[in-house]
């Protein structure tokens, strides 16, 4: 087929399980560093039986992707992006559930089979590094080459940072033609991470008092959906960037709080009228994470979303004494297929309003919007195609 203009990326390993974290970075919501993409044509396969074409009409750029970009090897190229967003191009021989011409939101690839996934548990099953970070497909073979050489490919079964990916029907979530795939695509990843947090795990009631730790785009998720969906009725955001706090003031939290401050915790817990009762982390971050533990209160919950540094210490006491919970989840312990279609819903009767916090860049100013997104300037940047 005639090559597609692709951004090549690194070579990257089964990402996140083994690569070296770089500790210095641990604390920044964007990694200083990373090396600017470069735009290349390159050859992608047509589909297999099982996969799906689709041309992109915007691409998310997610924390993951930066990360990733950073901290791997120079010496194979790598095409990043797993926010895509698009319309059905050309479908395999066995695909049933999407069409041509369909509009899609992709999300994670998954196995559909085992017994996590079939128990509505496919962000949690054994083999998600190998779908979804390994650089191809399960058999080990990629989509994408260049001049007849390998490019590492299929990353979180699709990389989207790209005119065209093929995807799968488990991860190829089918929209109405009227969704604005442009404010719609990081559904897929860190609308789905936030949101799901807080719906699938955190599941607040209306008296809760919820601490949003890192006030990105997946902090931003978990707060917009806890103030617009689930009516949560305090929400205390903490956070490094001044403009990232003020914009979760216009959302409807309760405070805003600086996270270089030294008294945070006490902070948190003033703003919210008592000791927390949940509390999510997208930051990763050691610190914060052992601060967010000793703002939580009997009985709270802790939840985990933020790549980081591997250790951190809490105090064990308050979790034995206490009742208190610590959990990790991934992806929004959501079922892309059934979660998306609720994101859209919600979006669509406004009680999800993204659109907030969402820049459009073109494809081609890709390093542009990186580095909006270090300065704070642009939340959740989102590429867009022709």
């Amino acid at each position: 087929m005639t090559p597609n203009k692709l951004p090549t990326r690194r070579r990257y390993p089964h990402f996140p399980y083994s690569i070296e974290w770089n500790h210095e970075n641990a604390s920044r919501t964007v990694p200083r560093g990373v090396p600017p993409f470069s735009i290349e044509e390159i050859d992608i396969d047509d589909p297999r039986p099982d996969e799906i074409l689709v041309r992109m009409r915007a691409a998310g750029i997610c924390h993951t992707d930066l990360l990733t970009r950073q901290m791997l090897p120079t010496d194979t190229p790598v095409v990043l992006g797993h926010e895509g967003a698009g319309v059905v191009e050309k479908v395999g021989s066995s695909v049933r559930r999407v069409s041509l011409g369909d509009h899609v939101l992709i999300s994670y690839d998954s196995c559909g089979s085992c017994p996590r996934c079939t128990a509505g548990m496919p962000s949690d099953y054994a083999q998600f590094a190998v779908l979804n970070s390994s650089g191809g497909r399960a058999d080990g073979s990629s989509p994408l080459s260049q001049d007849g050489n390998r490019v590492a490919g299929a990353f979180f079964g699709q990389s989207s940072f790209a005119t065209h990916a093929l995807v799968t029907e488990r991860n190829a979530v089918v929209v109405e033609d009227d969704v604005d795939l442009t404010t719609t695509a990081s559904f897929g990843c860190g609308m789905q991470t936030g949101a799901g947090a807080v719906a699938n795990v955190l599941r607040p009631g209306s008296d809760a008092r919820l601490a949003v730790y890192g006030a990105g785009s997946v902090g931003m998720a978990a707060i917009i959906m806890a103030a617009r969906a689930l009516d949560v009725s305090t929400i205390v955001a903490v956070d490094l960037s001044e403009s990232r706090r003020e914009t979760a003031l216009k959302l409807g939290v309760a405070a805003s709080i600086d996270g270089s401050a030294a008294d945070v915790i006490e902070q948190v817990k003033t703003a919210a009228g008592g000791e927390i009762t949940h509390a999510l982390d997208t930051t990763g971050v050691p610190a914060v994470i052992a601060g967010a533990a000793n703002a939580l209160g009997p009985l709270g919950t802790l939840v985990l979303v933020g790549l980081g540094a591997p250790q951190a210490t809490i105090d064990i006491p308050p979790f034995i004494g206490g009742g208190r919970s610590l959990r990790g989840c991934i992806e929004g312990d959501a079922v892309p297929g059934e979660f998306i279609p609720h994101l859209v819903e919600w979006h669509r009767t406004g009680r999800f309003p993204i659109e907030r916090i969402v820049t459009p860049f073109p494809f081609a100013e890709i390093n542009t919007a990186v580095a909006a997104m270090a300065a704070g300037g642009a939340i959740k940047p989102v590429l867009t195609f022709p």
